[in-house]
């Protein structure tokens, strides 16, 4: 297999045939569909857990709503379609979550195709203000957004979309993706930081923070600056697989626990992104399911994930996007109350990472950053389809194995059928102007390339090497 770390495919195959035969934790509590793994329930079992914000006094839901996954008229979430938002359902969720203690709703100008702030203003204004806390960033990833007429624009069309005059946790998104020059020309050169802090004086913003992807100096720079800037919290992706492996899995990445210890020290909380790593965790390898479930029957595969984040004592809300209703409730049983884990449900979880590094699934969150690909290949469903039937042990290298043809067929029916023909992975010329924009720091061509390689391998019906 061609990735960073030059693994032969070949040897990451017969890595893969072995899995399918088969943290330390610091300051502990108490010491596609994305969520498939969740059960449906019917309602929480006790109060929310709450944190306060040692900035404002704020006291926020252990459990974030991540509006970046609405449902959509078709009832998958609206990053996937582009039949509109079905603003009965999310109206329904968030009064809902407000009923049983949810008040943090987190979401941005680019989340569903544009269409999120929107959603979340209309749901969230037909409550009085003071019942939630609305977070939302400053998206300008493309270049025609730099200039600093352009940037403020987006920012005050952000107030006017959700229906509010002041922003209670706003961010700068994504820093670290593109580097230090990259962070500079969207937010220092222009002065729009100068103008958030600026806001932040005025009260237009009650806390400023920024969600942190890609270059670790990025991060270690800003808070070097923590005295200037005064971050009031910072999001972070962090979950049981990342915490000490996320630099295994791409050499590039920064492990959580690195990211979190060092907002520890200095006193600025922590917003979790990703604890369920775009679904990964609980779309988990059926041996791993099996595991999860042997050790406490009664809880969901998510809801572990859920429970590793929120039992950190320096988070301030862990984010959920939420499409179904039933994605909700199980969350909410989660959280009301958290029953922080052990010592020994951490190692438990730790050997659990373990076993899943056997698995080479494809680090792809769906955040669709990538997206849109100019060639028009659905590059997420692709990685995700390869990610699930790795899982599902459907991704068989030897025609001589016996389950191979089984496998194969359901490779190749379950691709023509989640992917287009066209917008599959033969049409990737590999220009690249996809990889820049992954969080995740996927060399996407390449694995274009490597599935395509696999799948034409499958329709000869002989080895793949």
């Amino acid at each position: 297999m061609e990735n960073d770390k030059n693994i032969s495919r070949r040897r990451f195959l017969k890595t893969l045939g072995a899995a399918s035969a088969t943290i330390t934790a610091t300051s502990l509590i108490g010491c596609s569909n994305e969520n498939e793994g969740q059960a449906p329930t019917t309602g929480s079992t006790g109060e929310m857990t709450y944190r306060t914000n040692r900035h404002t006094g704020d006291r926020v839901s252990l459990l974030g709503f991540g509006m970046m996954r609405l449902p959509s008229l078709s009832g998958r979430s609206a990053r996937e379609g582009n039949d509109g938002i079905d603003q009965e359902m999310v109206n329904q969720m968030v009064d809902y979550a407000l009923e049983h203690g949810v008040n943090y709703f987190d979401t941005s100008p680019a989340y569903c195709q544009g269409m999120s702030e929107t959603a979340t203003g209309i749901a969230l204004s037909r409550h009085p203000r003071d019942k939630y806390f609305i977070a939302t960033k400053l998206s300008n990833f493309a270049k025609s957004t730099w200039p600093r007429e352009k940037s403020i624009e987006m920012y005050h069309n952000s107030l006017k979309a959700l229906q509010v005059d002041y922003i209670d946790y706003m961010l700068l998104h994504s820093v670290g993706n593109g580097g230090m020059e990259e962070f500079e020309n969207r937010y220092i050169k222009n002065g729009i930081l100068e103008f958030l802090l600026e806001e932040r004086t005025a009260g237009r913003i009650r806390n400023l923070g920024f969600s942190f992807h890609g270059d670790i100096a990025v991060f270690d720079n800003l808070l070097a600056q923590n005295d200037k800037y005064k971050w009031d919290f910072v999001q972070i992706q962090m979950n049981y697989i990342d915490w000490e492996n996320a630099k295994d899995i791409n050499e590039r990445n920064a492990n959580a626990k690195y990211l979190y210890d060092e907002l520890e020290k200095r006193n600025i909380q922590a917003i979790i992104m990703e604890p369920l790593l775009g679904g990964r965790l609980s779309n988990l390898p059926n041996n791993i399911m099996a595991r999860l479930k042997q050790r406490d029957a009664e809880k969901s595969v998510a809801s572990w994930a859920f429970r590793f984040a929120g039992t950190y004592s320096n988070v301030l809300t862990v984010l959920s996007g939420m499409t179904r209703m039933e994605h909700l409730q199980d969350n909410l049983n989660t959280y009301s109350p958290l029953q922080p884990l052990s010592e020994d449900d951490i190692t438990f979880l730790q050997e659990t990472a373990t076993l899943m590094l056997q698995y080479p699934t494809i680090p792809c969150n769906d955040c669709k950053y990538c997206m849109p690909c100019p060639y028009g290949i659905d590059i997420p469903a692709i990685l995700l389809h390869y990610n699930k039937c790795l899982n599902e042990g459907n991704v068989i290298a030897n025609p001589q194995n016996d389950k191979y043809q089984e496998a194969r067929r359901i490779y190749l029916i379950g691709y023509d059928r989640s992917v287009p023909k066209l917008r599959q992975a033969s049409h990737c010329i590999g220009c690249n102007q996809c990889s820049p924009h992954c969080p995740q720091r996927i060399n996407i061509p390449n694995e274009l390339h490597r599935i395509d390689a696999y799948v034409e391998q499958l329709k000869q019906n002989i080895e793949y090497s």
